[in-house]
C-alpha cells in the first residue's frame, strides 16, 4: 500500500471558509463539479492550494463543447508527492540537453532540441532508472500572432506563432523544458500517483493559445481554418529552369526534401546551392517541425560533406 493512503481524512483538509477563498481565487474558474474535483485530488495529493503547490487551469471555458479543467501543481509539488511514495530518489546527475545552434531563434533562444530527465525508483528489492525526454517544440509556449486588416476592418490570425514572452521560458529555457521532461519521468515511474496531473510548465503551451483571441473562436479554430487552406505551406526552389517556384504543404515537404537530396546525391554541388537558394525556406520549416528538420539539415550535411572528401 503506498504511502498517500496514509494522508490525514480529507475532512480535516479546508475549513469551509477556506474553501470559500479557494473558490474566490486559485480556481475561480471552475464550476462546482469542477471545483469538487479540485479539491477532492488536492486532499489526495496533500497539496495546498492557497500556498499554489496546486491549482485548475479551466481550458475553452467560453465553450462548453470544449471546456475542460486541468489541475497544475508546481515540480515541487511532484517531488513532494514522489517523496510521499517512499521508494523515490532523485537523480544525482543534471539534466541533459541536445542543442543544435542551427535551430536558435526568437522562438528557441538556446537552440534547444530536447531535455531529458532520470528519476529512480525502487521496486522489487532494487533501484531502478526511469527516464523521460521532453521536446522544445512540443512543449515551449507559441502563440499565434495576429493583425490587422484593413479590408475586413478586425484583426485577423496570420498563421504565425511566437514564442510566449509572459512567462520564463524566453529566460530560462533550460530550466522550464527540464521541468517537463522531470513530470514526465515521475509520471511514467507513478502513473497512479500522478494520474490526470500536471506541472505549470507542461500546459504552457496550451495555455498560451487559450490566452489569445482564438479562444474567441474557440481552440480548435486554429486547425479547422489551417485544413480548409489545406495547412502551412512553404515556397520552394526546386532548382527546375523556368519552373515557377514551387508551394510545398509543411506536411510534404521532408519527403520532397529528401528525395530530392537522395536524387542528386552523386551531385553534392547541386544540393549545396539548392539549400542556398532555400535558406529562409528551410528556417521556416524548423519553426514547424524542427524534428524533420533537423534529419533534412543532417542530409544536406552528409551529402555535401562526402562531395567536399572526394
Amino acid at each position: 500500500m503506498g504511502a498517500l493512503t496514509a494522508l490525514r481524512p480529507a475532512e480535516a483538509t479546508y475549513a469551509p471558509s477556506a474553501l470559500a477563498l479557494i473558490k474566490r481565487t486559485v480556481a475561480a474558474d471552475c464550476n462546482d463539479d469542477e471545483f469538487s474535483m479540485f479539491i477532492h485530488m488536492a486532499r489526495s495529493l496533500h497539496l495546498d492550494p492557497l500556498r499554489r503547490q496546486i491549482y485548475a487551469f479551466v481550458f475553452s471555458k467560453d465553450n462548453p463543447a470544449k471546456r475542460r479543467m486541468s489541475i497544475i501543481t508546481g515540480i515541487d509539488g511532484f517531488r513532494a508527492i514522489a517523496e510521499r511514495t517512499g521508494n523515490y530518489r532523485p537523480d544525482e546527475d543534471e539534466p541533459t540537453y541536445e542543442i543544435d545552434p542551427a535551430a536558435k531563434g526568437p522562438n528557441n533562444p538556446a537552440g534547444i532540441i530536447k531535455a531529458t530527465v532520470r528519476v529512480w525508483k525502487f521496486s522489487h528489492g532494487d533501484w531502478h532508472k526511469v527516464t523521460a525526454s521532453a521536446y522544445w517544440d512540443e512543449y515551449a509556449p507559441l502563440k499565434e500572432e495576429w493583425a490587422y486588416d484593413e479590408a475586413k476592418g478586425k484583426k485577423q490570425p496570420t498563421g504565425k506563432f511566437s514564442l510566449d514572452t509572459s512567462g520564463n521560458w524566453p529566460k530560462m529555457p533550460r530550466v522550464m523544458i527540464a521541468k517537463c521532461a522531470e513530470a514526465l519521468a515521475l509520471r511514467k515511474a507513478w502513473p497512479d500517483d500522478f494520474s490526470n496531473v500536471y506541472a505549470a510548465e507542461e500546459v504552457d503551451r496550451a495555455r498560451a493559445l487559450d490566452a489569445t483571441p482564438a479562444e474567441l473562436a474557440a481552440q480548435g479554430e486554429v486547425d479547422r481554418r489551417m485544413k480548409r487552406i489545406g495547412g502551412p505551406a512553404l515556397t520552394v526552389d526546386w532548382l527546375v529552369e523556368y519552373a515557377p517556384l514551387d508551394r510545398v504543404p509543411v506536411g510534404q515537404f521532408a519527403d520532397r526534401a529528401m528525395a530530392f537530396i537522395g536524387q542528386h546525391r552523386e551531385e553534392p554541388s547541386t544540393i549545396l546551392m539548392w539549400s542556398t537558394r532555400n535558406r529562409q525556406c528551410l528556417k521556416e520549416f524548423w519553426s514547424h517541425c524542427p524534428g524533420d528538420a533537423l534529419a533534412v539539415k543532417r542530409a544536406i550535411e552528409n551529402a555535401t560533406a562526402s562531395g567536399a572528401a572526394s
